[in-house]
């Protein structure tokens, strides 16, 4: 029997959203969890494969508006419960799906992909590249002490309950997004994801738990989100503070809600997950040694419109180059690229097809690997994945691609 590809009608969520939890282990999702992102699914922007009355196929996209270099909002798919059934692998099921989503992508204006990837090598065939990076910290907070900023012990701290402190939360986030490429201006709907907290995923953690950090007129400035987990010993207690968000709108907030989290009665760990690359919290220790880092891929980035999307964001410094650009899945970007931008705050870019010679050769992925200013050009060409083709080409595109922060993608989808 042919397979059906076509859009997931509203009546069709919950065979589709099984097939997906099926696809990512059979472990089913709370009711909590699964009401939310069913209120989420965009189902004009998802694609079920069917096998008669079966579903051995999914792909989804949110509408997302990321922050790019510059500051600027750039539409953005969201691309997400993308799964292939056990039983239909190595079929062409994912080609497919991927080969229809970019089209549909590229025909909404959105000139950039996005998705957080379960294995990273399958995506890199279809043109995404790694943009982002995320830590998580482990820091023993007997051997590890701050070193706060000035200011700091005037930031008034205030313990509030996670839903009233929400609105005064989503006001801090909405100020720090401009400053960060790839974080997601947050949708309607999408500041409840925080908030999900079914005891499922506590792992013996406690509900919840948010403190907000005031200004001297009563301000939230800040907050934190953390769950603690208390164990027990012979010799006492060795409790946890697991992080779930930390974000603050000047340093002295900033430092103020982590020294709180560091000096909690009864705990002897902070851990925290997808932190930035260039945390400020690992310039406030003062013993960097002592805090156990991991680094992970975090978001992947498709360049879906070329000149719409190195258009859309800012330059650090002046480019006059022509790219050669390999794209065998979206071939409408491959050939020959003069980008020339007059660099800083409010210069103009330009983006258009060239018969010149070419300058700079890379593929798509590379391409979305740098567009986010966290990785260099001049890195991938050390890995032989950008090739210079004039002299001082790649120095000049690889300064004016950068960024002053890293990105980060700041919550999951």
């Amino acid at each position: 029997m042919a397979l059906d590809t076509r859009v997931l009608q509203a009546d069709e969520w919950d065979v589709w959203h099984e097939h997906l939890e099926l696809a990512f282990g059979g472990v089913p999702e709370s009711p909590e969890e699964r009401a939310l992102y069913r209120s989420l699914t965009e189902p004009e922007r998802s694609l079920g494969v069917w096998d008669g009355q079966s579903c051995v196929g999914s792909a989804g996209a949110f509408s997302f508006r990321l922050s790019v270099p510059g500051g600027a909002l750039v539409p953005a798919a969201g691309v997400t419960m993308v799964g292939v059934a056990p039983t239909h692998r190595r079929r062409g099921v994912l080609t497919s799906m991927m080969r229809r989503q970019l089209d549909d992508i590229r025909a909404g204006g959105e000139p950039v992909a996005v998705l957080t990837a379960s294995e990273p090598e399958i995506y890199g065939r279809f043109g995404y590249g790694t943009a982002a990076y995320a830590l998580s910290v482990d820091i023993d907070t007997t051997r590890v002490r701050l070193e706060v900023p000035p200011g700091t012990d005037g930031v008034r701290l205030r313990l509030v309950d996670p839903e009233k402190a929400l609105a005064d939360c989503e006001r801090v986030y909405a100020a720090l997004v401009k400053d960060r490429p790839g974080m997601p201006a947050r949708q309607p709907g999408w500041e409840r994801l925080a908030l999900v907290d079914p005891q499922s995923r506590r792992e013996g953690a406690s509900p919840l738990k948010c403190v907000v950090a005031e200004d001297a007129g009563g301000e939230v400035v800040g907050y934190a989100r953390y769950r603690l987990r208390m164990d027990w010993e012979l010799s006492g207690a060795d409790g946890k503070v697991l992080v779930d968000a930390v974000d603050a709108l000047h340093p002295a907030a900033y430092a103020a809600l982590w020294r709180y989290l560091f000096e909690m009665d009864l705990t002897w760990h902070v851990r925290a997950n997808d932190r930035p690359v260039d945390d400020p919290l690992l310039h406030l220790v003062n013993d960097v040694r002592r805090v156990r880092v991991l680094q992970r891929d975090a978001l992947h980035l498709r360049v879906v419109d070329l000149p719409g999307a190195l258009e859309a964001r800012g330059y650090g410094a002046a480019v006059d180059v022509v790219l050669e650009v390999e794209d065998g899945f979206c071939p409408w970007n491959a050939g020959r690229w003069r980008l020339t931008a007059a660099g800083g705050a409010g210069g103009g870019v330009r983006c258009v097809r060239t018969g010149d010679a070419a300058e700079l050769a890379l593929s798509v992925r590379e391409l979305g690997s740098a567009y986010l200013g966290g990785i260099t050009l001049a890195s991938l060409a050390g890995a032989g994945r950008v090739r210079e083709l004039r002299p001082g080409a790649l120095r000049e595109a690889s300064r004016a691609f950068a960024g002053d922060v890293t990105p980060w993608l700041s919550h999951r989808f």
